[in-house]
């Protein structure tokens, strides 16, 4: 994996729409369709440049230069078979069989596009709210070769999850296990100039790419939503494909 200092100036990451904007413009799709989305190797670009620094450790240069490019976006498809995420009152289930990852989002939730995501699925009432996937190729086998879910969460937050306009604050960084796998899950605040989001984000890599899962809500609502993001995040799971 090229490593920053032998990489462009770091654009406007793909990860960017992972703090959805309230009004954002997204084109809405049935809940439970199957749908074709359109391949993309756009490049994202750039607002506040960031190049690494000498005293950067090799695999946060890493971590962040697997965010430079977008691959092709694969159709999604599900299926009645059971699989990881089990189902649960209140949520509804999905795979995605050919990048071999299962979450759980809340029922009423609608599906919708936005471009360089995976999945995403968000409240039509509290646009805030939203579940959204992103996938990107890494020659890593185990999160856990990054760095520590400190770490991690610190570099992700500053860098790659919010807009550099926004204040971010990491609040907790913990590691959890899965069948042996090893899952990093980060919760942190964005303030933009006219709202403030609370998130929480689980990262894991299996079949040669590095996965992450963002859900939130504005936090004004974090306090009657945190359970049933917190059960999102803990119902994503990856299986060998």
């Amino acid at each position: 994996m090229a490593s920053l200092q032998n990489s462009p100036s770091l654009h406007r990451s793909l990860f960017l729409n992972s703090l959805p904007h309230p009004h954002n413009h997204v084109h809405c799709t049935p809940a439970f369709s199957c749908c074709t989305r359109r391949p993309s190797s756009l490049l994202v670009r750039a607002e506040h440049a960031s190049s690494a620094t000498a005293s950067d450790r090799p695999g946060r240069r890493q971590l962040l230069a697997v965010v430079l490019i977008l691959p092709s976006v694969p159709l999604l498809s599900q299926n009645s078979i059971s699989f990881a995420a089990e189902s649960k009152k209140g949520f509804v289930p999905v795979l995605d069989q050919k990048d071999g990852y299962t979450f759980l989002y809340p029922f009423g939730w609608q599906e919708v596009t936005i471009e360089g995501q995976d999945k995403v699925f968000k409240d039509v009432i509290e646009p805030l709210e939203s579940v959204s996937v992103n996938i990107i190729p890494t020659s890593k086998q185990d999160i856990r070769e990054f760095g520590t879910p400190q770490e991690i969460g610190e570099t992700l937050i500053k860098r790659v999850l919010a807009p550099p306009s926004q204040k971010t604050k990491l609040v907790e960084a913990k590691e959890r296990e899965v069948n042996g796998k090893a899952y990093y899950t980060i919760e942190f605040i964005a303030q933009a100039p006219n709202y403030t989001r609370h998130a929480l984000s689980t990262i894991s890599i299996a079949n040669g790419k590095f996965y992450t899962l963002t859900t939130g809500a504005n936090e004004r609502r974090w306090g009657k939503i945190k359970d049933k993001l917190q059960t999102v995040v803990e119902s994503f799971t990856l299986k060998n494909v």
